[in-house]
């Protein structure tokens, strides 16, 4: 049996970080991966697939030229998912080397194999050449999550597909019904609509994205809709059928019936734990396969760790990979912070939304005095170069302090923007920051500045 100071089971962004921060601090360190690529699901099949999926789409459809070379619209009679995947492909193989050469520096063993606990301390994994039982001090679960599957929902994987089959699709249809409003569905379909699929969205709840801010999502939904996407809001899937003719029908619990080419189901996530036997370490995972842990991700058992989608919200990969370095450096008493309200929130729909800090909702019902700055991208000169006229970006801020509270940005490079707004309200700044630094120009950043003299002139 050989022993270890840290086993990670798991190797996605979670699993990696934790793997890396014990080896820094010169720990014995293995990771568990059942695949055969490392990765796990955010490399192989979720975050990375299909954000380079989105940049394939925007690329090949012309979408930010359209207003000024009357790009054709109709894009999915010319653009096939061999193109989009060929793309795919190559991002996907260099992450997974790149990963591997990065674990491989930091001395970490890699086994391949499936894992399960045969006590709180000691792991066997089997793979085809039979099995190797390891102990260890400590342990980290980052096993991810898979889709959630539900008996109305016949997957088949090539027309009834859930989110980590979308390359398994055979051709681009041309109708689409997509069912959950979340996150993943609601990417998925911005995606398919630029390339001028028709889009349906069935999603049970009153609006899209309900954790985001509400004008955001208006301004989302408002785009979606230019792009032919229809939305059925406050509706469920009943069940959903194939037809005679190869096409889908979803039938709805309010008697509505939707047909279309496929049907890309994409309600919630399970976690990956039914082979981990949690059971004999003295661990319970709730009916969604998610693991309970404290604030230093410790489970019922103290050297038991757990961190990223397995663990539930936020469920994003940059969030994985801080509590990965967290577990691992509380495990070997690391004195390592972390600040979970300067965490920043990304969601690659087109145009993207991106987040940090609180609401308007959220201040209201607290109530917190606040004011708010807004600038679109139309009023600045890179919005105007670079096509992108349909964002906006709102800064809420004490009316009397002028701490800035909240960042919201709807529009493309959200992702990307976020991050200054990101530094001043994890500083506690205020909103003058923004009047008295200079922007380069022509750039995006100069929104910062907009923002804060018209929330500034609101107080006047």
């Amino acid at each position: 049996m050989q022993p270890y100071e840290l086993i990670v089971i798991g190797s996605g962004p979670g699993g990696q970080r934790a793997a890396i921060q014990g080896a820094k601090a010169g720990k014995r360190v293995a990771m568990i991966e059942k695949q055969s690529a490392i990765g796990g699901v955010c490399i192989n099949t979720g975050t990375i697939p299909s954000k380079t999926m989105r940049e394939a789409v925007l690329h090949l459809s012309g979408f930010y030229s359209k207003n000024f070379y009357g790009a054709n619209r109709g894009a999915a009679a010319t653009i096939t998912m061999a193109d989009v995947i060929f793309r795919i492909q190559r991002v996907v193989e260099n992450e997974v080397g790149v990963t591997q050469d990065q674990l491989k520096r930091n001395g970490v063993d890699v086994i391949h194999g499936t894992g399960k606990f045969l006590d709180a301390h000691h792991l066997r994994v089997e793979n085809g050449n039979g099995f190797a039982e390891f102990e260890s001090d400590y342990i980290v679960i980052a096993t991810g999550t898979k889709p959630a599957a539900n008996p109305k929902v016949p997957i088949n994987g090539r027309n009834i597909i859930d989110s980590d089959q979308i390359l398994s699709m055979p051709q681009i249809p041309r109708t689409l019904i997509v069912v959950g409003g979340g996150v993943i569905g609601v990417e998925y379909a911005c995606m398919f609509a630029t390339l001028g699929v028709r889009v349906i969205i069935v999603e049970k709840r009153p609006r899209l994205l309900e954790f985001a801010d509400t004008e955001m999502v208006e301004a989302l939904s408002y785009q979606m809709r230019d792009h032919r996407a229809t939305m059925r809001l406050n509706e469920e899937v009943e069940s959903v059928e194939g037809l005679p003719d190869g096409k889908v029908a979803a039938n709805l619990v309010s008697k509505k019936r939707i047909n279309a080419d496929a049907l890309l189901y994409a309600v919630g996530r399970q976690g990956n734990v039914e082979r981990l036997d949690l059971a004999a370490a003295g661990i319970a995972a709730d009916n969604r396969g998610r693991i309970t842990v404290d604030a230093d991700f410790r489970t019922t058992q103290p050297h038991i760790f757990a961190v990223g989608d397995v663990i539930g919200f936020p469920s994003l990969a940059s969030v994985s990979m801080e509590q990965g370095r967290i577990a691992a450096a509380r495990a070997f008493g690391l004195q390592v912070q972390t600040d979970p309200e300067s965490y920043p929130y990304g969601i690659y729909t087109i145009p993207q939304i991106s987040f940090i800090g609180k609401t308007e909702e959220q201040l209201t019902d607290a109530d917190v005095p606040y004011e708010v700055g807004v600038a679109y991208y139309r009023e600045i000169a890179r919005g105007q170069i670079a096509g992108h006229t349909d964002g906006r970006l709102k800064l809420l801020f004490h009316r009397e302090t002028l701490e800035l509270l909240g960042v919201h940005i709807f529009g493309e490079n959200a992702a990307e923007l976020l991050h200054i707004g990101q530094a001043v309200f994890k500083l506690k700044g205020k909103i003058t920051y923004f009047i008295d630094t200079v922007f380069n120009y022509p750039t995006l950043a100069e929104c910062y500045k907009t923002a804060a003299f018209n929330g500034l002139n609101r107080l006047t």
